[in-house]
């Protein structure tokens, strides 16, 4: 049992990249489905599939590599299970000067920190993607 869902598929991605493997298996759930979601519609990875393996289904994630570089450089887990971080609307911050991103849990949904201000939405402040 993982205590930490999202720090772990995190982890995952990172040890793949850094491998330079061409997918990775993530244990799947609601929330992984957004950030895998995000992930695609902001450029970083070229896709992701559900396989129903038995006992639990899993997700193949398509790594993104561009001139043989990761398009993906950093991942960094912001609020934990043990110290969650909460923001308002003009408390997000830019990651790395507008190159990454920043991933929010709002009450309307998983979404980018920039959405979520243009939104006018703060919420749990789950990880930052560069």
């Amino acid at each position: 049992m993982v205590t930490d869902p999202i720090a772990d598929m995190l982890t995952r991605i990172r040890n793949a990249v850094m491998a330079k493997h061409d997918e990775v298996l993530v244990p799947v759930s609601k929330m992984k489905l957004s950030l895998a979601g995000i992930l695609k519609q902001e450029g970083f990875i070229e896709g992701f599939e559900v396989l129903d393996k038995k006992p639990q289904p899993m997700m193949k994630i398509h790594l993104k590599y561009i001139d043989k570089r990761p398009a993906i450089l950093g991942l960094e887990r912001v609020s934990k299970p043990g110290l969650r971080v909460y923001v308002e609307r003009r408390e997000i911050s830019r990651v790395y000067g507008g190159l990454g991103i920043a991933i929010i849990s709002t009450s309307r949904g998983v979404m980018t920190g920039r959405e979520s201000w243009k939104k006018h939405l703060g919420g749990e402040f789950l990880c930052r993607i560069w």
